[in-house]
């Protein structure tokens, strides 16, 4: 993500940044489409199951591959959304045991946590990649601020601290997605229930598991301005891209 402003790359970008799927796209593919057909058609007089599993998962997975050739780039968790998707289709089409979907579902966010903690140290930090980079903070403002404060060496200390808590909201991801499948997932895959209760799961996602995620994760992002503002002695206003020029 360290491009220069205004380079040439980063112009051709903003096109497909303008054409990229919103909220309502992504929840529509995502949850609400795959929903209604696992619950609704996976009947035997419908698609059946494992059918109704096939085209409710074709969704999601076209859609992250859509969204990947429109951006023209490869976004880390675009890929780990469409793979962990595919192992889900895998697990349920192949008659797998329910516990392989509950292993998985708290596998992917597990991975990506330790990622996030394993990275904090190299040029390539997870956290500095998805919250402090060049499209949303005036790096060099920020740094020279920090400088002439001499509050860099206590600014990374901070930035340690968002690590922990980024990669905890992905934690605490990864235990409710285990504790959502093993409740939810009782029937033997291969089933019309099973089918309804994959769909029951991804429907019960949203609220159990993205809403708490997201709470940990805004919390972290607040620490963060917080310590920013009060190391650099600056308004957020002066050390934020002005998102209206882009």
């Amino acid at each position: 993500m360290d491009h220069s402003d205004n380079s040439p790359a980063q112009e051709a970008a903003k096109p497909a940044k303008a054409k990229q799927g919103g909220f309502l796209s992504n929840l529509m593919f995502n949850i609400v489409l795959p929903v209604l057909i696992m619950s609704k058609l996976s009947g035997d007089d419908m698609l059946g199951p494992l059918y109704s599993i096939a085209v409710a998962l074709a969704f999601p997975v076209g859609y992250g591959i859509w969204e990947m050739r429109l951006t023209k780039k490869v976004n880390g968790f675009s890929v780990l959304g469409v793979v962990s998707v595919l192992l889900t289709g895998g697990i349920s089409l192949l008659q797998l045991d329910p516990k392989y979907i509950a292993i998985k579902e708290a596998a992917i966010p597990g991975f990506i946590g330790l990622a996030v903690i394993i990275s904090q140290k190299s040029h390539k930090s997870v956290v500095k990649l998805i919250l402090f980079n060049d499209q949303i903070f005036r790096l060099d403002r920020v740094h020279s601020s920090l400088a002439e404060h001499n509050n860099e060496k206590v600014f990374e200390q901070k930035m340690t601290t968002v690590t922990y808590l980024v990669a905890a909201s992905f934690f605490v991801s990864s235990a409710l997605n285990y504790i959502l499948a093993k409740i939810v997932l009782k029937s033997a895959p291969g089933t019309t229930e099973f089918a309804e209760e994959l769909g029951r799961m991804t429907a019960l996602s949203y609220p159990v598991i993205v809403i708490p995620s997201m709470v940990v994760l805004g919390f972290a992002m607040w620490y963060l301005f917080t310590q920013l503002k009060k190391l650099t002695h600056l308004p957020l206003d002066d050390l934020m891209v002005d998102q209206s020029k882009k």
